[in-house]
C-alpha cells in the first residue's frame, strides 16, 4: 500500500495554498483537502465578506464550514514520509498567471523553459527532452519561451512567417512573397535579422560608451561636489577664525579708548573738584567777612567801629581767576574712533568684492568652442592692476597695454613684482573665460594664483616656473609649468587667444586669424580663482588686451 501510494502524482496529496506536503490535512464540505492552518488563515481572511468560498473551487458557503480531519490523507501522508518521495517540482517551477506555461502539462501547468519555433509550442524540460532526443526534432529551432509565439503565424495563409519584406518593413511567410508581396524585396528572417542585429551592436556600442560618458560626468560631478563642500567648510572656518580675531581687536580697542577715557576723565574730575573746594571755601570766607562788616557797620560806638576797622576790611586775593581754566573735553576722541570706522568701511566696500562668492557651476563640461564666435561668447574684458605692475612696467590704453620702458613712480605696494618684469589682472577669472592679446616682441601670457610669491628673482615668483602659474612663451613656442617646458607647435602669431574652462580644468592657447589653431591646451584642475598676467624681457616690447565687445 505505502509502495502504491509513492507512486501517486504528488499533486494529490499537496496543499493548493501553501504548495506543500499537507500538515494536519482537513477536508471541507465540497471535498477539498488543506493543510488545518492554511485553510483556517484563509477563512479568517473571508470573516468580513458575505460568503465563505473553497479556495480551488470556489464553492460558496453562507456560514463557515467547519473542519474536518482527514485521518485517511493524515495516514498517507505519513506513510509517504517513512518511505521516501520522488523529487517534485519546486513552487517556483509552477507556472503563475503571468509566466509563460507549458502546452503540453495537464492539470497544474509548470513554466515552458523553452519555446519550438517550428511546432509553435512551449514546452518545460521534461516534455522538451524528445526535442533532444529524437532525430525528428533536431532540427526545430529552440527559442527562449515567449507568450508572443502565435505572433510568428500568418493571419493570412496559417504558415510560419520565416521571410521579411524591406519593401513594407513587415515579417511575411513563403507564401505572402509569392503573393502579394511578389516584386518586393524579401530576405530570409534570418538574414534580415543579422543585418539588423550589426545595427542593434552598434547601437549597444554607442549606448555602452554614452553610459560610460554619463558615468564619467557623475564621478566629476561627484568630485566637484565633495570639492564644494570641502572649499565652502573651510572658507566659514577660515572667515569666522578671521572674522572673530577681528571682533576680538575692536574689542579690544574698545576696551582700551574706554579705560583711557574713564582714566582721564577721573583726573579731569578730580581736578576740577579740587578747585571747586578752594573756591567754596573762598566763598564762606567771603560770607563770614561779609556779615562782620555788616555787623561794624551798624556799630553806633565811632571810637569803636575805628578800632575794628582796620582788620576787618582787609581781604586775601581771590584765585578764582588763575585757577580756573577750561578742562579737556572727549570730542577728538569721538572724532578719532570715526576716522577709523570710515576707514574700516572704505576698505570693507573696496576689497569686499575679493571676497564676494563666485557661481558655482555644477553643469555637465561643455564642448570646447571651435570657432571665433563660438569663443567671442565667452569673451572677458581684461585690466591690468597698477598695484601688481614692475616699476619698469608702463600700464596704457586704460591699464588694457603694457610696456617695457624705464623707471616709473610707482609707490611701494605689496602686490608689486619687484624681480621680474611682470603684472597681473584686476579681474579674477573664474567659469569659462575667453581674451585675446596682441602681441610685440618677446611675451609671455600666464595665468597665476592671486597669491603666487612677489618679492625677488626666485623660480616662486616668475610665471611658469612654479605650481601656481602656467606660462606660454609666444616667441619662441614653449609652454612652462612648474619649471618644466613643453616644445608647442604651430604658427607664431601676433595675436593670442587664451580660453580657460575653470571648473573643466580647461587652459588652452589659440593662435588667432580667420581660423582659430590650436597651440597647446593644458588639462589639470583649478583650486583658486585665476588672474591672467603677462611677462616681458626686452626693452621695447609689449601686449596689450583687446576689446572684443
Amino acid at each position: 500500500m505505502a509502495q502504491k501510494g509513492v507512486q501517486l502524482d504528488q499533486e494529490t496529496i499537496c496543499c493548493s495554498i501553501c504548495l506543500d506536503l499537507l500538515k494536519d490535512p482537513v477536508t471541507i464540505p465540497c471535498g477539498h483537502s488543506y493543510c488545518m492552518n492554511c485553510i483556517k488563515t484563509h477563512f479568517d481572511g473571508e470573516d468580513q465578506k458575505p460568503v465563505y468560498s473553497c479556495p480551488q473551487c470556489r464553492k460558496d458557503f453562507a456560514l463557515r464550514p467547519a473542519l474536518l480531519k482527514s485521518t485517511m490523507l493524515a495516514e498517507l501522508v505519513e506513510e509517504l514520509k517513512k518511505t521516501g518521495l520522488p523529487a517534485a517540482p519546486a513552487a517556483h517551477c509552477y507556472a503563475g498567471p503571468e509566466d509563460v506555461a507549458c502546452d503540453v502539462c495537464s492539470g497544474r501547468k509548470l513554466k515552458a523553459f523553452k519555446s519550438c519555433l517550428q511546432c509553435l509550442a512551449l514546452y518545460c524540460e521534461e516534455h522538451l527532452q524528445p526535442h533532444y532526443e529524437s532525430s525528428t526534432f533536431k532540427k526545430h529551432k529552440l527559442a527562449e519561451p515567449s507568450k508572443k509565439l502565435q505572433e510568428n503565424i500568418c493571419s493570412r495563409h496559417d504558415e510560419v512567417m520565416k521571410m521579411f519584406c524591406r519593401t513594407d518593413r513587415q515579417s511575411i511567410c513563403y507564401l505572402c512573397s509569392v503573393e502579394e508581396h511578389k516584386g518586393h524585396d524579401t530576405v530570409s528572417a534570418a538574414a534580415e535579422r543579422s543585418e539588423r542585429q550589426k545595427e542593434l551592436e552598434v547601437s549597444q556600442l554607442n549606448i555602452q560608451q554614452r553610459i560610460q560618458d554619463r558615468e564619467k560626468d557623475v564621478k566629476l560631478l561627484q568630485q566637484e561636489l565633495e570639492a564644494i563642500n570641502h572649499s565652502a567648510d573651510k572658507a566659514v572656518e577660515d572667515s569666522e577664525k578671521m572674522f572673530t580675531e577681528l571682533i576680538r581687536l575692536m574689542e579690544k580697542r574698545s576696551s582700551e579708548v574706554k579705560r583711557q577715557v574713564r582714566s582721564q576723565q577721573e583726573t579731569e574730575v578730580s581736578g576740577v573738584k579740587e578747585v571747586e573746594e578752594k573756591l567754596q571755601q573762598e566763598i564762606r570766607e567771603l560770607k563770614r567777612k561779609d556779615a562782620e562788616l555788616k555787623k561794624l557797620s551798624q556799630t553806633e560806638d565811632h571810637n569803636q567801629f575805628l578800632h575794628s576797622y582796620p582788620s576787618l576790611s582787609a581781604l586775601s586775593p581771590s584765585t578764582s581767576s588763575t585757577q580756573i581754566r577750561p578742562r579737556r573735553r572727549f570730542d577728538h576722541v569721538t572724532a578719532a574712533v570715526s576716522r577709523v570706522r570710515d576707514k574700516l568701511q572704505d576698505v570693507l566696500r573696496d576689497k569686499w568684492t575679493d571676497v564676494s562668492l563666485t557661481e558655482v557651476d555644477v553643469s555637465l563640461p561643455a564642448a570646447e568652442p571651435k570657432t571665433r564666435a563660438e569663443f567671442l561668447q565667452y569673451s572677458r574684458e581684461i585690466t591690468l592692476d597698477p598695484n601688481t605692475a614692475h616699476t619698469e612696467l608702463l600700464l596704457s590704453e586704460g591699464n588694457r597695454k603694457v610696456t617695457f620702458t624705464s623707471q616709473q613712480s610707482y609707490s611701494d605696494h605689496p602686490d608689486r613684482f619687484t624681480g621680474y618684469k611682470q603684472v597681473l589682472s584686476r579681474e579674477s577669472l573664474t567659469g569659462r573665460c575667453y581674451w585675446e592679446v596682441e602681441l610685440r616682441g618677446v611675451v609671455h601670457l600666464a595665468v597665476s594664483y592671486k597669491n603666487i610669491s612677489r618679492a625677488g628673482r626666485s623660480e616662486n615668483c616668475r610665471f611658469g616656473s612654479n605650481h601656481k602659474s602656467w606660462a606660454l612663451d609666444c616667441y619662441d613656442l614653449k609652454f612652462w609649468y612648474n619649471r618644466v617646458h613643453t616644445s608647442v607647435s604651430g604658427p607664431r602669431s601676433s595675436r593670442v587667444g587664451v580660453y580657460l574652462d575653470h571648473s573643466a580644468g580647461i587652459l588652452s592657447f589659440y593662435s588667432v586669424s580667420e581660423t582659430m589653431t590650436l597651440l597647446h591646451r593644458v588639462q589639470t584642475t583649478f583650486t583658486q580663482p585665476l588672474h591672467t598676467g603677462v611677462l616681458l624681457y626686452w626693452f621695447g616690447h609689449s601686449a596689450e588686451f583687446c576689446k572684443l565687445k
